[in-house]
């Protein structure tokens, strides 16, 4: 049986810049219309997280089952180590996205937009086929697209949309970079399984492209955020303030491009999340005022 600190490792917290930041942008969007609702906003926080660990078990389940982490050097995985049964690990899974759901509905309630049901039943769903059921769409290089609509769009406009009841271009424009820097996450985490994934029958978007582009599809992750955060000063001056997050990106921008792997990305890829913290932040101040 698991011990706690193990299912906290199998939640994999470092991820969780990537529910955290998108919540926190959209409510920067909502705050520089004058049309923050707070408890929306917390609400929207609780789910994304909830979802996120939910994300997390189940691809631990799925991809312990098949195999696929007997060789990963990444962090534990519950499954794939054997400190934790599948069915276990399982019904974590499916309790989280149980109790997203649950608080999603409140906002669903909250709002009276019922189409939000269909948002959330398709987030869910693209969370366990990523590597659930019998033709996971992360097994064949869809996992990028899936998680900038998700973590990006998906979880900007509508943390915005929840608050405003409204949806601004501005909430859709500000979830570009947030959505780029949640799949530089992703394509760092491929990066380092390139070498396990590909045997194992993963197909992640790292296995097709191939090391070195994937080494230039990451750098572009991190970078090109910058330039939307400069182009969107010109409506709201202090979303420059992003460029003092600049200097973060720079050492795993360096150690991807100068050939690190294997163990050695695991610092790259904490490294991509403060950076993914420290942007976010930033950015939702430069959008708020």
């Amino acid at each position: 049986m698991a011990t706690p600190a193990q299912w906290l490792a199998g939640a994999r917290p470092r991820t969780l810049p990537a529910a955290v930041v998108p919540v926190a942008v959209g409510t920067g969007v909502a705050v520089s219309y004058g049309a923050a609702s707070w408890w929306r906003a917390v609400v929207a926080l609780l789910v994304a997280l909830i979802l996120q660990v939910g994300v997390n078990y189940a691809n631990d389940y799925s991809d312990g089952v098949r195999g696929t982490d007997e060789a990963r050097v990444g962090p534990l995985r519950l499954v794939g180590s054997r400190v934790a049964s599948p069915r276990s690990v399982l019904l974590a899974a499916f309790g989280c996205f149980l109790a997203a759901a649950v608080a999603g509905l409140a906002l669903v309630v909250a709002t009276r937009a019922w189409w939000l049901l269909i948002v959330g039943a398709l987030a869910i769903a693209a969370a366990w086929f990523y590597t659930g059921g019998s033709r996971p769409y992360g097994y064949r290089a869809l996992g990028e697209i899936s998680v900038f609509v998700f973590f990006g769009l998906v979880a900007v406009a509508g943390t915005t949309y929840v608050q405003m009841e409204r949806l601004p271009w501005l909430a859709v424009a500000a979830a570009v970079p947030v959505g780029l820097l949640a799949c530089a996450l992703l394509v760092v985490n491929n990066l380092r399984d390139i070498t396990t994934d590909g045997p194992a029958g993963k197909r992640t978007l790292a296995v097709v492209l191939g090391d070195t582009r994937t080494r230039v599809l990451y750098v572009a992750c991190l970078l090109v955020p910058f330039i939307v955060a400069l182009a969107l000063a010109f409506v709201r001056p202090f979303a420059a303030l992003t460029v003092l997050a600049l200097p973060l990106a720079l050492v795993p921008a360096k150690a991807v491009r100068d050939g690190g792997n294997g163990r050695a990305l695991i610092a790259t890829l904490q490294q991509t999340g403060r950076l993914q913290l420290a942007f976010g932040l930033l950015f939702t101040i430069g959008l708020a005022l």
